[in-house]
């Protein structure tokens, strides 16, 4: 699987962990940034691991931020994006399974390394039921053609 990530300053080892963890796993990872600790604004990180799901150039997009709220946040005014914060395992099944989730958020001051590889292994792993979901979904994607 093609994974975008990216990451501000806060959650700047989570996201080199999970680098080396998804690649370990097989996956092919682009790094959207944040490359060093130095203090960032997540926002910039996020439309760029965002836009290469939204786009199909990547299938799925992890992000992280010191808490993971602000960077989710930022990752959903991307259209077409369905970004989840998910701080253990079955959040991140159930975004999977019921919502489609194409983006997980998680918050580096928060999780540990070993957290983090579990979230993600769920995530990747879990597929979309599909059925009364999709339409619950359709309805979501919708709200973004009203604005």
């Amino acid at each position: 699987m093609k994974i975008s990530i990216g990451s501000d300053h806060g959650a700047f080892a989570m996201k080199e962990h999970l680098k080396q963890y998804l690649t370990e796993q097989g996956h092919q990872v682009v790094d959207c940034g944040t490359y060093s600790t130095d203090s960032c604004d997540y926002a910039d990180f996020a439309k760029a691991a965002a836009q290469l799901v939204a786009s199909g150039d990547c299938d799925r997009g992890i992000v992280m931020c010191t808490t993971g709220i602000g960077i989710s946040i930022a990752a959903n005014k991307v259209r077409g994006i369905r970004c989840a914060l998910c701080s253990e395992p079955y959040s991140a099944e159930m975004t999977r399974r019921h919502n489609d989730a194409n983006m997980l958020a998680m918050g580096g001051a928060l999780i540990g390394p070993n957290m983090a590889d579990r979230i993600v292994d769920v995530f990747l792993g879990t597929e979309f039921e599909g059925g009364r979901h999709a339409r619950r979904v359709g309805k979501i994607m919708a709200i973004e053609n009203e604005a």
